[in-house]
């Protein structure tokens, strides 16, 4: 059993019944299945949430049909307005091209296969919908078993609207692009929110948040050639080159957007280091302010989307604040890191830093 941080004693009696539970930091309910999953020992899987009453047996039989099994509830149950299910089905069937009756279920057995295909999960509440869709992508049969269930729904009030909120928003995440973090955690990329302050570079950091390979390093897309990242070399310059007509501008830019690029590494990172930068540099601060908390808490990632354009739109501030030899001494100093992250990464020499590695733990769970 998995116990996200829970404030009852669902765990205490989980445990006292015999079963083996591994207590979490309270990191939301995909993370958590995800951990979950990853001390299981192989094979198929049963998920159950922990407010259900009624018979599983069905759903768990291993002489059904194999793929991914869904627990459909026969009598209707919810206290909301049944948004965010319908959201939840019309994302299933844009992503996979499906339609379900019970998106939202946590009631799920998966084969070997299906187990392999969609974990880890997506994080928070949009792990379900998230899990349907890389099955149904997978080629795996997904089908939905209808059963005598019941369970504790939220109801209409301010705490469950407040909850089906987030919900919606999980949702959202899950559906658009993830990447597995430092840790192995499959998390949404939300960068591309960057683009109200800056498309450009964010649309070009998307594209190799998409599409890019296993070459890291100046050098490696360089002898490659045709990579994402020789796009993001060429491309952020040479926009830069256009929007400043100076080329200590595309320098300045160029070489900003690598930089913050190169420490979004851990959690945070990134993010405190354009925060502290943009004040003195009057860079804009909502999309950094807004995406923080949950870059920190794990739940989300910049990706290259987000710390390029962040870090051009500290290389546009300077290009507006520094000239002649102080804006040729910034392009120094940005290349030396640039050098430096070529050689060993910005990552480590933070890490070996004791005082660096305080300031970078700040926030983090």
């Amino acid at each position: 059993m998995a116990d996200d941080g829970s404030r009852d004693a669902t765990a205490v009696r989980a445990e006292a019944a015999g079963a083996v539970v591994l207590r979490l930091p309270r990191r939301g309910k995909g993370q958590a299945l995800a951990a979950a999953e990853r001390a299981a020992p192989p094979g198929p899987l049963l998920l159950v949430d922990a407010d259900v009453a009624g018979d599983l047996t069905p759903l768990g039989d291993e002489s059904a049909q194999s793929g991914l099994r869904v627990a459909a509830f026969a009598r209707p149950e919810g206290g909301g307005l049944g948004i965010a299910k319908r959201i939840a089905r019309a994302l299933i069937r844009l992503r996979a091209g499906i339609d379900v009756r019970e998106p939202l279920s946590g009631q799920r057995a998966l084969d070997e296969r299906a187990r392999a295909a969609v974990f880890p999960l997506a994080p928070g509440f949009g792990a379900e919908t998230r899990m349907t869709i890389d099955a149904a992508r997978a080629g795996i049969v997904v089908r939905e078993v209808e059963l005598d269930l019941s369970h504790r729904a939220t109801g209409r009030d301010l705490h469950g609207f407040a909850h089906r909120g987030r919900q919606l928003a999980h949702l959202l995440l899950a559906a658009g692009p993830l990447r597995l973090n430092h840790r192995g955690q499959r998390l949404p990329l939300v960068g591309w929110l960057t683009a109200v302050h800056e498309p450009v570079v964010a649309a070009i950091g998307l594209a190799d948040d998409l599409w890019s390979g296993q070459e890291r390093g100046f050098r490696a897309h360089l002898r490659a050639r045709r990579t994402t990242g020789v796009l993001k070399l060429v491309g952020i310059p040479l926009y830069a080159l256009v929007r400043t007509r100076s080329v200590s501008g595309a320098l300045l830019v160029g070489l900003s957007a690598n930089a913050l690029n190169q420490l979004d590494t851990r959690p945070g990172r990134a993010l405190k280091t354009y925060i502290a930068l943009a004040i003195p540099l009057r860079a804009p601060l909502a999309a950094a302010v807004l995406i923080a908390p949950y870059d920190l808490r794990e739940m989300c990632m910049l990706g290259d989307s987000g710390s390029n354009a962040l870090g051009a739109l500290l290389g546009w501030s300077s290009v507006d604040r520094l000239t002649g030899r102080g804006r040729w001494i910034a392009i120094g100093a940005l290349a030396g890191l640039t050098l430096v992250g070529e050689r060993t990464s910005l990552g480590r020499v933070i890490e070996r830093t004791p005082v660096l590695r305080g300031v970078d733990d700040w926030g983090r769970p």
